[in-house]
């Protein structure tokens, strides 16, 4: 899980997240008694992690290089 441990570099984002979800958010956060920040980040990593083990999306992901190589090449 995400630490408060200062990161080498980091960019800031801006999502926009419905009134449900924003709420719904704070009080996961609230419960975990955790920063929102910290809860989205998690969720993000956890996000990635299934992506880098999805067979699908690693397919996906080579032809897209692939593809981009190819344009490159020309």
């Amino acid at each position: 899980m995400w630490s408060h441990v200062a990161m080498k570099s980091s960019k800031a984002m801006t999502i926009r997240l419905s009134a449900d979800q924003a709420e719904a958010l704070a009080t996961v956060a609230s419960v975990d008694e955790q920063p929102v920040s910290d809860v989205i980040r998690a969720a993000i990593e956890q996000h990635i992690e299934r992506r880098r083990h999805d067979p699908a999306f690693q397919e996906s992901l080579k032809d897209r290089l692939e593809r981009a190589r190819r344009l490159l090449r020309r």
